[in-house]
């Protein structure tokens, strides 16, 4: 499975090529969907590329499938996809180190084993470390911004095209503040199920405003993940819950109020000391020579 950044690509496209469609099944048979992103982490100057969602998401899972959109020889989208779905899902992925964290993410390997296997590539879009903003980057962000959100909401997609479905929204609190205390922030979007492990973006293309002035040029960082949002209960409370990622149908008795808990992005780069130390245990293994 091969990263393809052709420079044909706008900044646009290419970030609805970054997401990819989760389709989870446990146990008992229900199924559930949610959405997930392409991250490529840089270990010992290796490129390790994963896929990033909530722990919520994979949860009970006991399989997993992949709808990725398939390459030719050159690199090229073939504008086909497929489902790659891989089983013993409960022992592939890796949970935050912090379990309080609702993120999640899964190494690609056995999917690239499969693909080839199968004399196939995928054409999809890494997300680099880089486009997680920092916190002086945050620190130097409006209080209210303009918020670009990539994922399957209710399941919907462009399945002809495999492609996700983009809503845009606001912040509705700083990014660069610590909301109740903890490193997240909320959004005012429409936040469905589906949406959960939807990356959060500051993409502005062709001018912005910063500082108070304005700027000219195109500006891109991802901020946050999509993991839970406010609901209005069918006796009038509101809670807090993560967003549902079930695909059966149930009886309308939680209306979104459409603000969604967005975890910090910098939240994704903690997975490192994890995946170095399973790289470093994986060579200590492996016979020289």
């Amino acid at each position: 499975m091969t990263e393809t950044a052709l420079p044909t690509l706008s900044i646009g496209q290419q970030l609805l090529h970054s997401t990819i469609r989760l389709e989870c099944q446990n146990a008992a048979g229900g199924r559930s969907s949610g959405t997930g992103f392409n991250f490529s982490f840089e270990i010992d100057g290796v490129q390790v590329p994963v896929i990033v969602t909530n722990r919520h998401v994979f949860g009970d899972a006991v399989t997993c499938g992949f709808s990725y959109t398939l390459a030719d020889d050159a690199g090229r989208s073939t504008d086909k996809h497929e489902k790659f779905s891989i089983s013993e899902f409960n022992k592939a992925w890796i949970g935050h180190p912090d379990p309080a964290v609702d993120l999640a993410l899964f190494p690609i390997q056995p999917l690239v084993s499969m693909m080839e296997a199968a004399g196939k590539r995928a054409f999809y879009i890494n997300l680099s470390q880089g486009i997680v903003a920092t916190e002086e980057m945050l620190a130097g962000l409006e209080a209210i911004e303009d918020v670009t959100m990539i994922g399957y909401p209710n399941g919907l997609w462009d399945n002809v095209n495999n492609l996700p479905i983009v809503r845009r929204g606001i912040t509705a609190t700083s990014a660069a503040k610590r909301y109740q205390g903890r490193r997240e922030f909320l959004i005012d979007a429409a936040c469905f199920p589906g949406s959960s492990g939807s990356p959060v973006f500051i993409f502005n293309n062709g001018s912005f405003g910063a500082g108070g002035g304005f700027q000219v040029g195109t500006r891109l960082m991802m901020i946050g993940v999509l993991f839970a949002g406010h609901m209005h209960t069918a006796v009038g409370e509101i809670k807090v819950i993560p967003i549902p990622t079930s695909m059966a149908p149930v009886p309308v008795s939680q209306i979104p109020n459409n603000l969604g808990l967005c975890i910090s992005a910098t939240r994704i780069l903690e997975f490192a000391p994890v995946l170095k130390a399973r790289i470093d245990s994986q060579k200590a293994k492996t016979p020289e020579g």
